[in-house]
């Protein structure tokens, strides 16, 4: 059956005008992005396959529409190249949108806004990812830099490279958060090394190091309180 043959409410456009985008299923919403099947196929079929593949790799959520490569998607018979694409935009358009618009308006108060603020963004990463947070001394962000990414091992990476930013714009406080791929958010006898030649060199110029935290997979520790 293709797509136009449907009962008007149960074609996912016509649904989504109606009633609102909220009201439609994963499967409803994909088939949207998808837009056409193939001769044997609906697009809602197609966007079922897609699904089906997230779970076969082990995701619950559409989360995996961010680790999923474009050679995989094409893997599905109905999502060429083009349409594999289109997926892999949308996924990233939904990260960004989890990012806050404006960092100098986020005042951190614990260590679970921090990890609010990045879980999203970090834990998935299948690199490790290092993020600097400068603050003023009311907590208020003022940038988020990215430390380092993927080949570089963060362990090795020296204070002075990890402060500069800090340094230059006369920081209160810095926070540092990064991930640990395998999803276990453990600090590891490297981290608290780092963390302490972090903490000795800010204070040389009057920045404070107030936390170290470590993101895995929906759980995340500080090295502080690991201490």
């Amino acid at each position: 059956m293709k797509m136009k043959e449907l009962p008007s409410l149960e074609r996912p456009y016509e649904k989504l005008e109606l009633y609102g985008e909220d009201k439609l299923t994963d499967t409803e919403l994909l088939s949207i992005i998808i837009k056409t099947g193939t001769k044997k196929e609906t697009a809602l079929q197609i966007a079922q396959k897609v699904l089906s593949l997230g779970r076969k790799e082990g995701y619950e959520n559409l989360e995996f529409l961010q680790q999923i490569t474009i050679e995989q998607f094409t893997e599905i018979k109905g999502i060429g190249k083009i349409k594999a694409i289109q997926l892999k935009a949308v996924a990233e358009l939904a990260k960004r949108i989890s990012k806050p618009i404006n960092n100098k308006r986020i005042n951190l108060k614990s260590t679970d806004d921090v990890a609010k603020l990045l879980m999203q963004e970090m834990k998935n990463e299948k690199r490790e990812l290092a993020k600097l947070l400068i603050l003023n001394n009311k907590n208020i962000v003022l940038k988020i830099k990215d430390i380092s990414f993927g080949g570089t091992n963060f362990a090795m990476i020296s204070p002075k490279e990890i402060l500069v930013d800090a340094i230059k714009m006369q920081a209160d406080r810095i926070i540092l958060v990064h991930n640990h791929p395998s999803g276990d958010p453990t600090p590891s006898k490297q981290d608290y090394i780092l963390t302490q030649k972090i903490m000795e060199a800010a204070e040389l110029f009057n920045i404070n190091l107030i936390d170290h935290i470590v993101i895995g997979d929906n759980k995340y520790k500080s090295v502080f309180s690991e201490k």
